[in-house]
């Protein structure tokens, strides 16, 4: 398993890595709508609508994406529509965690399959934008996501139920615990103060210019906060429909979704504050 899980990301980071620092943004927007394209895939599958439909989920989601493109919307603030998606992922988010696995299977499926592939729109526009913008605040968006689950895996592996008396979601994610989130928003709390000072054009200076550090800092720890929600309602579906992973397209890593499932409330959020 750590063999594949390595020669896999090795392969992904061959494929990325150029198309990320290319000189313009074509390579990489095009690279993240294929990927975007899979998770759609992914997506059908998830809600039982079989191969053909699933496909045909993909299809439509890359139409959406090049729809977008072409208009020219990666050039364009869209603060409204930001805003709009930042408020159905917090109020969706919590609504679906607080239903829990059984409400997910009383959501009608064709709302479901509409509402996947609004939120993969909006990420892979997400993504886009931030990437015309430059390499470095993409990077900063990424970068917060991996950190604040890279400390909370830590952070819960050695603190994990020390302080807190339940698990985070036992329902959905039994792993979970809430000294994991606490170390995750440590690690972004850390991050976004140390590229600050280190300077760089990236969202966390965009917001401490704006706004000041102290909102910054509150805006950092907010979107570690989506990241989880992300994560959380991922579980919550794969649940529902009975599967460890959404598919096996990243052998060792599990399929797209599992992938992004963090960064999907996370970018259009990011592209809010940056438009505000």
């Amino acid at each position: 398993m750590l063999k594949q899980r390595v020669i896999t990301a090795i392969v992904l980071l061959a494929v990325l890595l150029p198309a990320l620092f290319y000189r313009t943004p074509i390579p990489f927007s095009a690279l993240a709508l294929l990927m975007i394209a899979a998770g759609a895939w992914e997506w059908g599958r998830l809600n039982a609508i079989g191969q053909a439909g699933s496909l045909g989920l993909a299809a439509l989601c890359v139409l959406a994406c090049g729809v977008a493109w072409q208009g020219g919307l990666l050039d364009k603030p869209l603060t409204l529509l930001w805003t709009l998606a930042g408020a159905a992922w917090v109020l969706g988010g919590a609504w679906l965690l607080r239903s829990g696995v059984a409400g997910w299977p009383r959501i009608p499926r064709g709302l479901r399959l509409g509402a996947g592939l609004v939120a993969l729109w909006l990420a892979w526009l997400a993504i886009a934008q931030a990437r015309v913008r430059g390499v470095e605040f993409l990077l900063s968006i990424l970068v917060l996501v991996w950190v604040a689950d890279i400390f909370a895996y830590f952070a819960g592996r050695g603190l994990g139920g020390r302080f807190s008396k339940g698990k985070l979601a036992p329902s959905i994610s039994p792993g979970k615990s809430w000294e994991g989130v606490w170390g995750g928003m440590v690690g972004v709390v850390v991050l976004s103060l140390a590229w600050v000072f280190w300077g760089g054009e990236t969202l966390y200076s965009l917001l401490a210019r704006r706004h000041g550090l102290a909102v910054m800092l509150l805006a950092v720890v907010f979107m570690a906060a989506m990241s989880v929600v992300g994560d959380l309602v991922e579980s919550l579906i794969k649940r529902s429909a009975g599967v460890k992973d959404s598919s096996g397209l990243l052998p060792g890593h599990g399929g797209v979704l599992d992938r992004v499932d963090a960064l999907l409330p996370t970018l259009p959020l990011a592209m809010l504050l940056a438009s505000l």
